[in-house]
């Protein structure tokens, strides 16, 4: 393996090897605690311009396929692991972990004290991040990172989001057939913003019933208000995605006027942030991101959920009412808006999650 070299931003300077792609790469560092779904975080438009830590010790067992994918390509910058295994066993792989990465141009560094990071990114906060195959100075990367623009000041919804609009045509997982089911014939139609969409949540609309088109984050709020005043859609869907919504206006001024037209809404991830900034709530970042799977309350439910986030909704007890809660923090993570058909969540909802369904009742 080669040596990989890490620099980040407090002046942390380590050595590693490397299973991935051959490369420099910059990007902010944070930790996630899955114990599997590997894949699928890599390949989620969540997470561009990340560096993943992962908590799980051992990985790489299970391989890599075509299939268990978020997206047509990662969008991960790379992934940070204790221990990495070349050698897999899975009845649906078709590949190892590094030649995935490799394929997909990621960057993969093991041998490297996964606690040690994480602690960091805990106590300190989100740390901007370079890692090298090519370079080994020190002063080197520290001037390439200094130079770097900042994660908080990057629009990546522009880069993720879809060009051209399409049907989604397929929905759940179906484990007899070992392919996803097809999706029916709906009379009830949504728009997907696409801000870095997950294939998941698209999977799980169909698998609701509902019809789903994905449009791209520049389709004006006029087009669909447009669009749901002549019956051709019922409702909006407001994506996931990567990035500081803070920058985000011309999005966040779309929203507004959807509101304003009282279109049923589902917002999840970055939209559901989005949809409180334009809400008039606030967006207050918290020192570091906790990615992975979290404990979340509903009203009868206990259930674990992914959450990828660095931000808390603040002043929202005028326009929403709390649905779900952080099991260990309670904090709030999804909400209900009064007086319109909106629902909002700070995670993507699990197959099978009620929230689709009350969704998709609230869709003309």
């Amino acid at each position: 393996m080669q040596k990989v070299y890490i620099y980040l931003e407090n002046g942390t300077y380590l050595q590693g090897h490397s299973f991935g792609a051959s490369k420099t790469a910059i990007g902010k560092l944070v930790y996630n605690n899955a114990t599997f779904g590997y894949q699928e975080i890599i390949t989620d438009p969540s997470n561009a311009g990340l560096f993943i830590n992962f908590t799980a010790v051992e990985i790489g067992n299970t391989g890599a396929n075509k299939v268990d994918v978020e997206s047509s390509k990662a969008h991960a910058i790379g992934m940070i692991v204790r221990n990495y295994h070349d050698a897999y066993s899975n009845f649906r792989a078709e590949m190892s972990l590094g030649d995935f990465l490799k394929s997909e141009d990621v960057i993969g560094i093991c041998d490297i004290d996964t606690r040690y990071l994480t602690k960091i990114v805990r106590e300190e906060g989100s740390q901007m991040m370079i890692a090298s195959t090519e370079i080994t100075s020190k002063d080197e990367l520290a001037k390439l990172l200094k130079d770097a623009k900042k994660y908080d000041e990057t629009n990546f919804v522009d880069t993720v989001s879809t060009k051209e609009n399409y049907i989604h045509k397929s929905g759940a997982w179906n484990n007899d057939a070992q392919e996803f089911n097809k999706a029916k014939m709906s009379d009830k139609k949504v728009v997907v913003y696409d801000f870095g969409v997950k294939k998941s949540l698209l999977n799980e609309l169909v698998e609701s019933g509902l019809e789903v088109e994905v449009t791209s984050n520049k389709t004006t709020s006029d087009e669909i208000i447009k669009r749901f005043n002549d019956k051709q859609i019922g409702g909006v869907v407001l994506s996931s995605g990567a990035g500081n919504p803070n920058i985000y206006k011309n999005e966040i001024e779309n929203i507004k006027k959807l509101i304003d037209a009282n279109i049923p809404i589902l917002a999840v991830g970055l939209g559901h942030y989005l949809l409180a900034l334009a809400s008039g709530a606030k967006i207050e970042k918290i020192k570091s991101i906790k990615s992975g799977s979290h404990p979340i309350k509903g009203e009868k439910t206990v259930e674990i959920y992914s959450i990828n986030t660095e931000y808390d909704v603040k002043d929202f007890e005028k326009f929403a009412e709390v649905t779900y809660t952080k099991v260990f923090e309670n904090k709030a993570v999804a909400l209900k808006y009064k007086n319109k058909d909106i629902l909002s969540t700070e995670f993507t909802p699990i197959s099978n999650s009620p929230i689709y369904k009350d969704f998709a009742s609230l869709v003309k």
